[in-house]
């Protein structure tokens, strides 16, 4: 590989030598020459040979660098007792000397780490995902793992916080020396440093409040060196990106301002109050069908989906608030239709990872959730206060036609701000250009359609571009065509790996209990406790206001202790568990049980999205990074299927009677969570 040291050739796992051992492989045991317990053991001698050779050079280094920091150390102790300052520079230059070498051996170990997970995965792709399941479960937890000493590096943490100590230590402060130690909550920023945590971040996967956000948006952090940037900071909107926020926010509003009233509005015109759950999740329905043409209108510009999906919007809302004075169910579900079909999350989502510099793309996937998880909690807390009733010109305002007003106001306000603030990126306009100049062929529009399917969409897709390469280097079919984007959702499918559909099950199952838990609330509520709309608003708007903390908590201490397939087992037992104690079991069903197990199911629902869409990041085929059809629209295409799913099940559930509405509505849930925990345990150790 063109990145590799050459004076460290030789240490670096030897993939093609590894690949030609799978092909022989293969043959073998077509040929019946050796079993699959045969290939098994013997391929997992010859990794285990490649993985002592890359931990016993990795300790060598490790050595050298220990060596030289206390060389350095002595040579401080000396400077600081003869109080002789002169040298402090050169002294500093030196432990950064000793810094730089250690980005070199960690970049050695990210690569040869990258080339173990390409190699299992080649290896599970041509043997049915046997190899992984049983090397890492009979290597990772071994006392003597030497597989660990790649993917958990003590020894180089221990030789970061050296280096940091001393390179802190050496800083005048003041002309006093300040310790690390002694200041915990202070960062010490030092270029050296700041790369050295970048690449120790990058190879363990460990995440940090911003990041574990982010990967709610399935938008992970990648190589910061990474090519396939398409904006600076000279080019960066901030405007646009905000608008692009506010427009999340405003949408997630929508979603969910109607719910506390929506079961008064269906009996309002002559409906059951299960029909609600139409009336939900019509707007998912048409969610269905706007991602996809929102994702791939999202090639060719930004600013036109964004004035459609205002208008769209305003539209919708606009008929969710006359159907009161016109008496029709029918335009009420049309008005949610239009909704729909005006979400714009993929263009949103898109817009952050293709035209936010990467320095501050972190903090914008990170506003992508927050401006969810607010418009979430926002939505129901803003239908608690339309408790009023009026008519002004024949039109009826009250708690059920309010909503539609006022996000009728809110999408006009919106687009006129859209319209003069917003400003199309740069490489879109450069590519509208060239697109325009080239109109006189419809082979190179056609083929500019085409590089524009190409804009990445997961930050890392170059790296997982360049390992399916690889990966795909033995097939029959084209190079070229094992690079290009899947190009139809049946393609995206074919892409997906046992590991990838379990993980697309786990976020039906999570979205499938949330909606049910959210869409029958009122319903429930209502029935059981007698609530009124502003206590049920209230109680929605709490849950949603779970997000952020929640967030904090997981993604600052509980990601740093846990592996993310260990936090993803714990979450889907614990919404287990909400859903179990959801059920009605006795005649008194309690304010207490309700309330307990809807925050359980609820909270921990969330910290499994997290988690879910990490993996799921990390597990998907580099071709479904961009383009259309990618791993972002399937997720949400899976979520929203959900959300429909369930809407249309408090329906059906409707017919039963009220009394049995809660328990028949929990029971898909709990079939569903339970099949998703044991396909996790069937893929687990293919998620190391």
């Amino acid at each position: 590989m063109a990145d590799q040291l050459e004076e460290w050739k030789e240490y670096y796992i030897n993939y093609k030598m590894m690949k030609k051992k799978v092909k022989q492989y293969v043959q073998q045991t077509q040929n019946g020459g050796k079993n699959r317990e045969q290939v098994l053991k013997e391929f997992s001698r010859v990794l285990d040979d490649q993985i002592e050779k890359i931990v016993l050079f990795l300790l060598q280094q490790q050595g050298h660098l220990a060596s030289r920091i206390e060389t350095l150390g002595e040579q401080r102790a000396a400077l600081m007792e003869q109080s002789d300052f002169s040298q402090i520079s050169q002294l500093r230059d030196a432990y950064r000397e000793v810094g730089y070498d250690l980005v070199k051996l960690l970049r050695f170990l990210d690569m040869n780490a990258t080339g173990i997970r390409k190699i299992l995965k080649k290896f599970d792709k041509r043997f049915g995902y046997k190899f992984t399941d049983y090397y890492v479960s009979t290597r990772a937890n071994h006392p003597y793992s030497q597989l660990q000493q790649i993917f958990k590096q003590v020894g180089v943490v221990a030789v970061v916080g050296a280096l940091s100590r001393n390179l802190a230590y050496l800083q005048d402060h003041q002309g006093s020396f300040s310790s690390i130690y002694d200041h915990p909550s202070i960062t010490f920023k030092d270029p050296v440093i700041e790369q050295i945590n970048h690449s120790v971040q990058k190879l363990t996967h460990s995440t940090n409040f911003m990041q574990f956000l982010g990967q709610h948006a399935l938008i992970v952090p990648g190589d910061m060196q990474s090519g396939s940037d398409l904006v600076d900071d000279q080019s960066y909107h901030f405007l646009s990106l905000l608008l692009n926020l506010v427009n999340t926010f405003l949408y997630m509003v929508n979603t969910y301002i109607i719910v506390p009233t929506a079961d008064d509005y269906s009996v309002s015109l002559g409906a059951a109050a299960t029909v609600c759950g139409v009336i939900i999740g019509s707007m998912a329905v048409a969610q269905i069908f706007s991602s996809v043409y929102f994702s791939a209108w999202s090639n060719k510009s930004y600013f036109r989906p964004l004035v459609f999906s205002s208008i769209m919007l305003f539209l919708g809302n606009l008929l969710y608030a006359v159907a009161y004075d016109l008496n029709s169910l029918t335009v009420l579900i049309v008005g949610r239709l239009m909704c729909g079909l005006g979400s714009a999350r993929a263009v949103n989502r898109r817009y952050i990872s293709d035209c936010v510099p990467l320095k501050t793309r972190l903090q914008a996937s990170a506003g992508f959730v927050s401006a969810s998880a607010l418009g979430m909690a926002c939505g129901p807390a803003l239908a608690g206060l339309l408790q009023t009733k009026f008519r002004i010109y024949g039109l009826t305002f009250n708690q059920n036609t309010l909503p539609g007003w006022v996000m009728c106001l809110a999408w006009l306000v919106y687009l006129f701000w859209l319209w003069i603030s917003f400003k199309e990126p740069g490489h879109i306009a450069t590519e509208n250009s060239v697109n325009t100049q080239s109109s006189d062929s419809a082979h190179q529009v056609s083929g500019n359609l085409e590089d524009g399917l190409g804009q990445p969409l997961l930050l890392d897709a170059k790296e997982r571009h360049d390992e399916d390469g690889e990966d795909n280097d033995d097939n029959e079919e084209d190079p070229e065509e094992s690079h290009k984007p899947a190009t139809s959702l049946a393609a995206a499918y074919r892409l997906l790996t046992p590991s990838v559909k379990v993980q697309l099950l786990i976020y039906f199952m999570l979205k499938f209990a949330m909606e049910i838990l959210l869409s029958e609330s009122s319903v429930v509520t209502t029935y059981y406790f007698n609530w009124t709309t502003s206590t049920v608003a209230i109680f929605l708007a709490v849950l949603g206001l779970t997000v952020l903390p929640v967030n904090v908590i997981v993604g600052t201490y509980v990601t740093n202790l846990f592996q993310d397939r260990q936090i993803l087992v714990a979450s889907e037992i614990m919404v287990l568990i909400g859903i179990v104690m959801s059920f009605c079991f006795t005649p008194q069903y309690s304010v207490p049980q309700y309330v307990t197990s809807a925050l359980i199911t609820f909270v921990f629902a969330e910290v499994l999205e997290g988690v879910n869409l990490s993996l799921l990041s990390h597990v998907m085929s580099s071709r479904l990074s961009r383009g259309t059809y990618n791993g972002g629209l399937l997720s949400t295409e899976a979520g929203t299927l959900a959300r429909v799913a369930a809407d249309m099940m408090i329906t059906a559930a409707g017919y039963l009677g009220q009394s049995r509405l809660l328990n028949a509505t929990l029971v898909p849930s709990l079939v569903i969570c339970v099949g998703s925990i044991v396909a996790t345990f069937c893929t687990y150790n293919s998620l190391y």
